[in-house]
Formats: C-alpha cells, structure tokens, sequence
C-alpha cells in the first residue's frame, strides 16, 4: 500500500483512481438521464472540487453551463461552522437548474449555507453531486441527489482535497495515519 507525507502528517492509500473513475462515471450517467432537457447549470465548489468536476463533466452529454465558486470551511485538518464566501456568483440563477459540484460532504454545513443562497438568488431546482460523503459527520437536514463514494470520518487528501494547500494533485485519495 502506498503512503505519502503531506506536511507533518502521513497518509496510506484509501481510494485508488480507477474506484474514483468509476464513481464519477456513475453519478455523470445518472445526472445525463435525471437532468436531460433541462439545460443545468453546473457550479463547481472550489478549489477541492477542481478535478472531480473536470473528470465528472468531461461524461456529461446533456447541454449544459459551467461556473465556480469557492467557499471555506476548513482550517488545517478540522472543519469549522464558520462558511467563507471567497468568489461570488455573476451568473442570474432565476428560475435555473443548478447542480453544485463538491469534492466531499461532511457536516454538511457548507451545502447548506450555499443552497439557501441559491434558494434566495430563485434558483428553479438545486442538486447536489458530491464524489464523497461522510455520513457519520453529516449535522444537517437535506438531501444530497448523486454520491459517489460513502466513506468513514476519517481526513483524506489528493484527488482535490488538501492539508493546508497541499497535496491536491495526487490522482488517489489518502487516509491521515494517526500516531
């Protein structure tokens, strides 16, 4: 099993990039046939979410738009109830389909601060496509419409996600080794 130093922390192996290709391949199947006609747009969580979104709407086939945002909730290895909005939206969300990309859901309280603001901007409907969720650390209330891989409530990194900055460009996803 490999294993991988970011920062002062060691990581192992959890997810390899053929289990992530296959997840993804999954929910973009699903999200061509719920969302057919309906011309979505696609918001990208930034910066976690980066390389699922580039390998998730390269399989997507129904016409669509793509746009970005970046939200914070994390400092170092733990998550905070505290939603940085950093960049904004431009686009007009009045009677759209919009379906939030996310690298990883746990408390969920980042979601659920940005889908009520999509409810206050008049989204029409909003979906969520998480890669991964964390059910044991889910706080809230809502659903969460395409997931792509349940995992423990451990902290991971590559394939996006990060510790403190780094670590995002591993194309596996790795597990904290706890000392």
């Amino acid at each position: 099993m490999k294993s991988i130093k970011v920062h002062d922390k060691e990581f192992s192996e959890f997810i390899d990039s053929d289990e992530i290709d296959i997840a993804t391949a999954q929910i973009a199947e699903n999200i061509n046939r719920d969302l057919k006609g309906k011309n979505p747009l696609f918001l990208v969580v930034l910066n976690g979410a980066f390389m699922f979104a580039s390998d998730l709407l390269k399989k997507i086939t129904i016409p669509c738009e793509i746009s970005f945002v970046k939200l914070s909730s994390y400092i170092g290895t733990q998550t905070t109830s505290a939603v940085r909005e950093l960049i904004g939206l431009d686009e007009v969300l009045h009677n759209r389909t919009v379906v939030i990309v996310e690298d990883i859901i746990d408390t969920g309280i980042t979601m659920g601060v940005t889908t009520e603001k999509l409810k206050h901007l008049e989204a029409k409907e909003v979906f969520i496509a998480t890669l991964l969720f964390k059910p044991e650390a889910f706080k809230m209330n809502y659903d969460i419409d395409y997931i792509g891989i349940k995992i423990p409530n451990d902290f991971i990194v590559g394939y996006g996600l990060d510790y403190d900055g780094h670590g995002r460009n591993f194309p596996d996803i790795y597990k904290i080794i706890e000392n």
